[in-house]
């Protein structure tokens, strides 16, 4: 899978809202029809869509699925501000402007047949695709664990799969993941029936310590969400001695790479360096940008 910026393979597209369904904490969950975005998307992409037609801001928004062969693509995003307040109210049979897909995407090795997928928050749809993509890849064997504060957007349903280090009471999964053959559990601060009462790491660390020494070195970790729950999995990774890719979420303007106002500082082989997100990211070696 190539890592080099996706500057080429950028499309603008007028896509027409297929569904828009509202879940409980202002989450949304958005199928526009895209064809070239869905045929070219990798996991660790995103869009930048326009909200409505007279706010030419764009936003971007991560992608949580797509179907190449029936040309959609399908977005989980939460209403925070102007843009996204503006984009709840389009319906089913609208069109919206997409540029997409943009980013380089997470990369995934052989050698590291137990992925562990972290994502918190509206950080979870990029470790979606990246299980959708694994479960197609039958030497994988993925775990995600997801997080969230606000009420999940997706009914929580008891695992089928017994994980080593997991708390027996801790069984909540996500339905579609379930579906996929791919083991999950959910961690929050909330309460929630089913889930792991803590954070993501917490729960991470737990499984990491029921694994044998030799599944350890097959873990190689992947995570997004906000910026405190990804220094703590860089800082998990680091003390697990594990590799981790982790996916950034900065603000963006031009989300081309023309603006530079979404520059982050990163270490590199030559010293310190700023990169844009955008199109140098979102998908970062996680020592690269903690480097702890």
């Amino acid at each position: 899978m190539s890592t080099a910026p996706q500057r080429a393979s950028i499309f603008l597209e007028e896509g027409e809202i297929l569904s828009h369904e509202a879940h409980p904490g202002e989450q949304y969950l958005l199928r526009v029809q895209a064809p070239e975005c869905a045929r070219h998307a990798r996991p660790g992409s995103f869009v930048h869509l326009q909200c409505a037609p007279l706010q030419p801001m764009r936003r971007p928004l991560s992608i949580l699925r797509t179907s190449p062969e029936q040309g959609w693509v399908e977005i989980l995003y939460k209403a925070v501000g102007t843009g996204t307040r503006l984009l709840t109210s389009r319906g089913r049979g609208e069109r919206l402007s997409l540029l997409g897909p943009i980013g380089t995407p997470f990369v995934v090795h052989g050698e590291r047949p137990r992925p562990l997928l972290i994502g918190g928050g509206v950080g979870m749809p990029p470790m979606i695709f990246l299980a959708d993509q694994l479960r197609t890849q039958p030497d994988f064997r993925p775990l995600v664990i997801l997080g969230s504060e606000v009420p999940f957007p997706f009914p929580v349903v008891p695992s089928q799969f017994l994980l080593p280090g997991i708390p027996p009471g801790a069984i909540g999964a996500m339905p579609l993941l379930e579906d996929w053959g791919i083991p999950s559990r959910l961690a929050s601060l909330q309460g929630y029936p089913g889930c792991f009462e803590g954070y993501v790491t917490d729960l991470a660390r737990r499984w990491l310590e029921g694994l044998t020494p030799a599944q350890h070195q097959e873990v190689e970790v992947f995570a997004c969400g906000p910026h405190p729950m990804l220094e703590a999995v860089a800082r998990l990774a680091r003390e697990a001695e594990l590799p981790c890719q982790v996916s950034l979420e900065e603000y963006m303007a031009c989300a081309v790479g023309g603006c530079a106002g979404c520059v982050v500082a990163v270490e590199t082989p030559s010293g310190p360096a700023m990169k844009r997100v955008c199109v140098d990211g979102p998908v970062f070696d996680a020592r690269s940008v903690f480097p702890g």
